[in-house]
């Protein structure tokens, strides 16, 4: 352990402190703690605050995760768009009521399906679209004739004329009664009605939105080319007969509407949809891969700011390239654990670390302390109540080390810094294998002997998978049908590795390690070096702490421009020819190439002494081609550790290889973290059986969604947070008295929300592993 410190620090204790409970919990802390030590993960810095230990994730309503925009505002999923009742197969969409009178189209408002109120070009959801496309068992009637004359409701109609006018209105009212009395009409056989100019972008966009919305995309809209600001407005083509191949001639998208090219997108918005993901016990990309199979589209299409974990239920902002709001909210129907709303087109789509960073609101459950075998409940609650007191404060005031945590480098027996340090190595095959690997207990047959029933059925099915490919009673087709669909890596490179000639037979590319590689989704691939980057990074950090604390000293490392712009580094004022250089004032320049990377520097002594600098100001670099190292002897630890066998036997200032994803330029990292604005919020409450502690958003939006039969379709797909979680253990003593604690906090993006309940219980915070659960 690396918690040595100089003389004005707390004096840690020389291992982390035990409690007298002996349950399996503690158990569980010493067992993580080992996997912490082993990659990095050593010290604290409020070791002398008081320990606790508790379960996390018991329920995965336990962890939930909302993204904290860049405007500082929490994500929230507000609505449930796309769960109206469906109707009846061989009912036309407008229906006459039982006194021949026609009723109005159903509006987006009253079927629950509104979309965020703040965005005007996907303000409502369409009903059922027309196009095969959609995800959708729906079948309009088209032998009833309609009623002659289409009656709106005072409100529609007055959107319409604020639009349009009175006259334009009336015409198209005209041309929406035409559709319905001649439901066999071919759209060309109608009347296109043209618009005045409307010179406003945000009006277009309403009227386009309006036409959809009030004629149940009877009608379709077109921004005319040839006329600026004119919108036609033209009967929609009817779904084709089951069967059909229909008209492919001419680009729609799903609901009928003509989108050409950029023009049509950018009336949108743009041609990114970012829209909410709300998820519950899935992963982020098994999520995506779900929506990109019902949307025929690659999975690349989709571009999110940071994954989320899979146990726990996580709000995020995602986006899709050319894709309608429509389409998308369609397959809230068919969803199960996840929910998409909050449409808005945009000209740019989503990077990662392209978000503030994460609000964590955790339950951490069955909470004990140190010394409390012999107190009564209520003493124990109490002492939990100062303990957690005293480790929130500590938290706050003095944050924590800002670790790379455990997922980073996986849960399998070999981590994924391993497989980055082959690559590294330039040992691809070395690599594969790694990737490739499996534990003999994880077979088929070994499961009865094993009797515990405890081992997650995918790991199982991955493991039985890469087996017989690998004793050649699977081809690369057969092995995909087998391997769980979330292990991307491991499917992409025996599919690739087993493709042989069509006329011989034989294997063409059984031997193209880095071919097998480079079919892993790039940002996975590059997760692997990364891995063996942090895993440098964990050690160093521990080693700044061991040997300086939270004192800035000389050769420490910060970044420029970051203290009120004081410190960027001074620019010539005269060319090498003498002459003097004219910059533009800041808002007329273009950015340079140097403005989109993050650059360090030294502290002098006289800098590291002066109080201007913390040690949250300190980073520390991720070893690459293109950073600094600290000036110090913390920069020669960097060599020595990278030199050693553990290390790899990399040289720190050699990072460069030919195959350019191999080839790191490095970053650099904040040594230190604490929660944004200071905020830690805690509860400490007592409870009995496995009472859900915090209300979902899915949960709270379903409270003032209408309570028809989209209820039904919402609890099919995303009924898993209001269940009674099956995930305690047999034989639990349902009226015994517990322990929770709720706390709420913000942390900025890449910062782990596990390292920061390390520091606050002292390693006694431990995951919960329920039965025939996948965690990865």
């Amino acid at each position: 352990m690396v918690e040595k410190r100089a003389a004005e620090h707390e004096e840690p204790p020389s291992k982390r402190p035990k409690v007298e409970v002996g349950s399996a919990i503690a158990h569980a802390a010493e067992a993580e703690s080992e996997q912490e030590r082993a990659v990095g993960i050593t010290a604290y810095v409020s070791p002398s605050k008081p320990s606790f230990q508790c379960v996390v994730k018991q329920r995965y309503t336990d962890f939930l995760v909302n993204e904290i925009l860049p405007t500082g505002a929490v994500l929230h999923l507000t609505e449930l768009p796309g769960f109206e009742p469906k109707r009846q197969k061989d009912a036309p969409v407008q229906q006459a009521d039982g006194n021949g009178e026609q009723s109005k189209p159903a509006s987006d408002a009253a079927n629950g399906s509104t979309v965020d109120s703040t965005t005007a070009n996907d303000s409502t959801s369409a009903p059922e679209q027309d196009q095969a496309q959609a995800v959708s068992d729906q079948q309009e009637g088209t032998a009833e004739q309609q009623p002659v004359t289409a009656e709106l409701s005072p409100d529609d109609r007055q959107a319409l004329v604020d639009i349009f006018g009175d006259e334009v209105t009336d015409r198209i009212v005209g041309l929406y009664s035409s559709v319905l009395r001649n439901p066999h009409k071919r759209p060309r056989d109608l009347p296109t009605i043209r618009s005045g100019v409307i010179s406003e972008k945000s009006q277009r966009t309403a009227a386009h939105v309006a036409i959809r919305r009030v004629f149940a995309s009877k009608l379709q809209t077109e921004t005319m080319q040839d006329e600026a600001g004119v919108i036609a407005v033209k009967a929609a083509p009817g779904k084709p007969a089951k069967g059909a191949r229909g008209d492919k001639s001419t680009p729609r998208d799903v609901d009928g509407a003509l989108v050409k090219g950029k023009l049509g997108w950018s009336e949108l918005g743009g041609e990114y949809l970012h829209f909410t993901l709300y998820k519950e016990n899935k992963d982020t990309m098994e999520v995506l891969y779900f929506i990109a199979s019902q949307l025929k589209i690659p999975v690349k299409n989709f571009q999110f700011a940071g994954t989320k974990d899979r146990r726990g239920v996580t709000v995020q902002r995602v986006a899709v390239f050319r894709i309608r709001a429509e389409r998308l909210a369609g397959l809230n129907r068919s969803a199960k654990g996840w929910i998409v709303g909050g449409f808005e087109h945009k000209p740019h789509g989503l990077d990662l670390g392209e978000l503030l960073g994460n609000e964590f609101t955790l339950t951490l459950r069955d909470v004990h302390i140190e010394g409390e075998a012999d107190l009564t409940h209520e003493k124990r609650l109490e002492q939990v109540k100062a303990a957690v007191t005293q480790a929130g404060q500590a938290f706050r005031e003095k944050g924590y080390l800002n670790y790379y945590g455990l997922q980073r480098f996986g849960t399998f027996s070999t981590g994924t810094h391993a497989v980055g340090l082959k690559i590294l190595q330039n040992d691809l095959e070395g690599a594969v294998n790694l990737i490739l690997g499996y534990s003999d207990h994880l077979l088929p047959e070994n499961q009865q002997a094993d009797g515990n029933g405890k081992v997650p059925q995918d790991d199982i099915n991955r493991a039985d998978a890469i087996r017989q490919w690998r004793e050649g009673k699977a081809t690369g087709a057969e092995v995909m049908a087998r391997l769980p669909r979330r292990f991307q890596a491991e499917g992409a490179i025996m599919q690739f590795l087993s493709k042989r000639d069509k006329k011989t037979g034989r294997l063409i590319q059984a031997t193209d390690w880095q071919g097998s590689l480079m079919q892993i989704q790039r940002n996975l691939r590059l997760m692997y070096v990364h891995a063996y980057q942090s895993l440098v990074w964990n050690t160093v950090v521990g080693q700044r702490w061991e040997r300086f604390g939270d004192k800035v000293v000389e050769g420490d490392l910060v970044i420029v421009g970051e203290k009120d712009g004081a410190d960027t580094v001074p620019k010539d004022e005269v060319d090498e020819d003498g002459e003097p250089i004219v910059r533009p004032a800041a808002e007329d320049a273009a950015p340079s190439a140097d403005d989109k990377f993050t650059r360090a520097r030294h502290l002098t002594a006289a800098e590291a002494s002066s109080g201007k600098y913390d040690i949250f100001d300190v980073v520390l670099p991720l070893p690459g081609f293109d950073v600094l190292y600290p000036g110090n002897e913390i920069g020669k630890f960097y060599e020595e550790f990278m030199g050693s066998e553990a290390g790899g036997k990399l040289d720190p200032y050699k990072m460069r290889r030919s195959w350019k994803d191999a080839s790191l330029s490095g970053s650099y990292r904040k040594m230190m973290a604490r929660p944004v604005s200071g905020v830690v919020d805690w509860e400490v409450k007592a409870y009995v059986g496995e009472e859900q502690m915090v209300e979902t958003d899915g949960e709270r939006v379903r409270k003032v969604t209408d309570k028809t039969e989209a209820n039904g379709s919402a609890g099919a797909a995303n009924g898993d947070a209001t269940k009674v979680e099956n995930d305690r253990d047999a034989g639990e003593v349902e009226d015994e008295k517990k322990i929770a604690v709720i706390m709420k906090f913000q942390l900025g993006s890449s910062q782990y929300a596990t390292m920061a309940l390390r520091e606050l219980t002292k390693g006694g915070a431990v995951a919960y592993k329920p039965d025939y659960s996948t965690a990865r």
